[in-house]
């Protein structure tokens, strides 16, 4: 039978919580202040991202404490090649983005109307506790943008940071200044999507700002001690062009520096793109010696078999620190802080012993709802009397 589509949005909804970035307009809507798009809300109506919307005089959000599946995943799968390499990271989303990429790949998830179809649930502890179990050094939120449920995101970050393990957000950086900081307080390191390198592309495909993500970017590497990587999945025709690369590295080791890592992946036709071929391996092999090119020290390859691409090299000596097979370690060369084992060079990145072990494997993991669920008056404290997790 079709669907009839969500229910009403409602404060009494266990999964429904108060937000508080959002203020009142003049002629009675109330504007989300979450992102850039700041859609403006009747009573009852949702906004672009579809998981918050307006009950009351106020903003809130639908989906705390829901999730579209939970999987153990390798880390270079988010992908982080500087960052507790080896490692299972404990992988899940919600629903909805607030963009509106025409090629979006995980289109079912990010475009979800229905969001009474969410499988999973689980309290920010309950997450937690999975993620220690499973021995998980970091938990990501990712498959959806976690822009759009943030404070839930905050939430489990600041229950992982007690169990001693990280949390990883997986972004297009498409945020407000207040909610970023709010919420990459409580992050240790982010892959972010830079889709392109113009404004028009950003416009008409992604429905976003190139300069919102550009920000977030010089926010992340400047002010805070997130650690930072980046990819383009490059699509023919659109966003591959020598000039387009060129200029976007040229800014990345301008502004970011040459030390951030750069992923270059491949496309493969989707959501409303299917007329789009595939990205030729030579596109991200041409993307990649242009990176090298202007400085960028660490530029890798994805969604390809290509282990040279996809090889860690020490800036100090040249030699082959990290060399990988898609999400495999086939050899791995740094002691247990990053330093090179033939010159002693550290590496920059995040790392904390010997390299896992987990390889390729995807485990998907079923979690029963919890016994209480997550409810409007007991998701966490005001934003006022939060605390940040200090440096790290």
């Amino acid at each position: 039978m079709p669907s009839s589509g969500p229910a009403p949005l409602s404060e009494s909804d266990p999964y429904t919580v108060g937000t508080d970035h959002w203020h009142s307009l003049p002629d009675g809507r109330i504007q989300c202040d979450v992102c850039p798009r700041a859609c403006r809300l009747r009573e009852g109506q949702r906004g672009l991202c579809f998981v918050r919307g307006r009950v009351g005089d106020q903003v809130v959000l639908a989906s705390y404490g829901r999730s579209s599946g939970f999987c153990v995943d390798p880390v270079e799968k988010k992908p982080l090649h500087h960052f507790l390499p080896g490692t299972p990271v404990l992988s899940f989303g919600t629903a909805g983005c607030n963009l509106g990429c025409r090629f979006c790949q995980n289109w079912d998830i990010s475009k979800s109307r229905e969001i009474d179809t969410l499988s999973g649930a689980a309290s920010p502890d309950a997450l937690a506790a999975v993620a220690e179990r499973l021995g998980c050094r970091s938990i990501a939120f990712t498959y959806n943008d976690p822009t759009v449920f943030f404070e839930y995101a905050a939430d489990i970050a600041q229950a992982c940071a007690a169990r001693g393990i990280r949390s990883v957000a997986v972004s297009a950086g498409f945020m407000n200044p207040k909610p970023r900081e709010e919420f990459y307080r409580h992050i240790d390191a982010a892959n972010i999507d830079l889709k392109a390198f113009t404004e028009s592309f950003y416009e008409k495909i992604a429905f976003a700002k190139l300069a919102t993500v550009l920000e977030t970017l010089e926010y992340l590497r400047h002010e805070t001690s997130v650690w930072l990587e980046i990819t383009t999945l490059l699509i023919p025709g659109h966003n591959d062009s020598d000039e387009e690369l060129t200029r976007q590295c040229a800014w990345i080791a301008a502004r970011l520096g040459t030390d951030v890592p750069l992923h270059f992946s491949a496309f493969h036709p989707d959501f409303k793109m299917r007329d789009v071929p595939p990205t030729p391996p030579e596109t991200l092999h041409r993307a990649r010696r242009i990176a090298r090119d202007h400085g960028l020290r660490f530029v890798y390859t994805g969604n390809i078999h290509d282990p040279e691409g996809q090889t860690t090299y020490c800036p100090g000596c040249g030699e082959a620190v990290v060399v990988r097979d898609r999400y495999v370690l086939n050899d791995y060369r740094l002691g247990d802080t990053g330093e090179c084992a033939a010159c002693g060079h550290r590496l920059p990145g995040v790392f904390d012993g010997p390299a896992g072990d987990w390889g390729a494997r995807r485990r998907p993991i079923r979690l029963a709802p919890p016994a209480s669920r997550p409810g409007p008056h007991d998701r966490r404290r005001p934003a006022a009397e939060n605390t940040s997790k200090g440096e790290r």
